[in-house]
């Protein structure tokens, strides 16, 4: 069996293409993939059922990665899920990456 398959990743990105080709290599690996299309039905989904690991978008459109980033750290069934900022832009922001969950 392998190791991967009972990890549960949570991709949430508004980009289709990038949640298809994330979603098609990570399940290849053997991971159990779940994504959002969208901020809110990101944070829903978290909240709902914690995944072992979030990759989150950084740019979307409702409100962006840092602010999902801090309001899954604020809720007690995410505080300490690990999040990976994912972006497709060669420049992201000047923000820093917030916090890391511990």
């Amino acid at each position: 069996m392998d190791i991967n398959s009972f990890k549960t990743i949570l991709i949430i990105d508004d980009n289709p293409s990038n949640l298809k080709l994330l979603h098609e290599l990570l399940s290849h690996h053997g991971y159990r993939v779940r994504v959002a299309d969208s901020p809110v039905l990101g944070l829903e989904s978290a909240i709902s059922t914690p995944p072992d690991l979030i990759l989150l978008d950084i740019k979307m459109p409702e409100m962006d990665g840092y602010e999902v980033c801090q309001k899954l750290q604020k809720n007690k069934a995410t505080a300490s899920t690990p999040i990976i900022f994912i972006s497709a832009s060669a420049c992201t922001s000047s923000k820093p990456f917030g916090q890391v969950a511990v």
